[in-house]
């Protein structure tokens, strides 16, 4: 029996759904809607202390993180195998996991909230948007959000968030140089699953080619994703056509802006 505490539009979902997709595997899915702070109810919090989501129940135990959710799938159906079973292979796609966990993830979170989180937030009634501010239980997020809140994609928080793709990005096309057509070699991993919801955010919401024009090999690497049945089924399938309209609508008005930023990033 499989639970999974979800949000359509989370990348750390996504990842997740992708897993359980390509191993074949049915679950029970419940709504945890961010917008409503439902990620802070009580009951949740027993299940997920960090109020973040997901959070897989599988036969009554909750696991949490999506990076580790998705390797206690793979440990536990291991087939398909998602992990390498050499030790070194094994080693370069927890890598990459690190380097979405550790850049990519506040990154996209950054991004997308410029972008058009933001907006939402400045048409809230000031009380609402002070209590989700207090909500943020680290205090660390919590500048980072109002950061963004109040600099949009001029905050630094945004900067770091444009470095850390540049430098993933330039490791991807010269690690595709290397072999593929997946990023471990002729089988997609979770190296490539933990990177796939990040790619596709910048996609949707129009900005993936500025990182990415002229970069041949992650083209080919991503239009192999984006047709992958794991990926329709886990992600791009479950996104609403108002979460498209959104993404396309609000992405490209920062467009220029980061452009100007990756520009100087290079030029370090």
């Amino acid at each position: 029996m499989i639970t999974l505490y979800d949000f359509g539009n989370s990348v750390c979902c996504q990842k997740v759904r992708i897993t359980l997709c390509e191993k074949g595997l049915d679950w029970d899915s419940v709504n945890v809607d961010l917008f409503r702070s439902e990620q802070y109810d009580s009951k949740y919090l027993k299940l997920n202390p960090k109020g973040l989501v997901p959070t897989l129940v599988h036969d009554g135990m909750p696991v949490i993180e999506s990076t580790l959710i998705c390797e206690y799938l793979d440990d536990t159906f291991p087939e398909p195998r998602l992990i390498p079973t050499d030790p070194s292979q094994r080693a370069r796609m927890r890598l990459w996991s690190k380097a979405v966990d550790e850049g990519l993830h506040e990154g996209v979170t950054e991004i997308s909230f410029s972008a058009m989180f933001r907006e939402r937030m400045k048409n809230m009634p000031a009380d609402l948007r002070e209590a989700r501010f207090r909500n943020i239980g680290d205090p660390r997020r919590r500048d980072r959000f109002k950061s963004t809140y109040e600099l949009g994609a001029q905050s630094p928080y945004v900067l770091y968030a444009i470095g850390a793709y540049e430098r993933t990005f330039k490791a991807l096309e010269e690690t595709l140089a290397e072999g593929g057509p997946w990023i471990l070699g002729a089988e997609p991993t979770l190296a490539d699953i933990n990177l796939m919801p990040y790619v596709a955010r910048l996609d949707y919401l129009g900005l993936l080619d500025v990182w990415t024009e002229g970069r041949l090999r992650i083209g080919y690497w991503w239009a192999l994703a984006r047709e992958w049945p794991s990926f329709k089924r886990g992600l791009s399938d479950r996104i609403t056509e108002s979460e498209f309209a959104e993404m396309r609508t609000h992405g490209p008005q920062i467009r220029d802006e980061l452009a100007a930023l990756l520009a100087g990033v290079r030029r370090l």
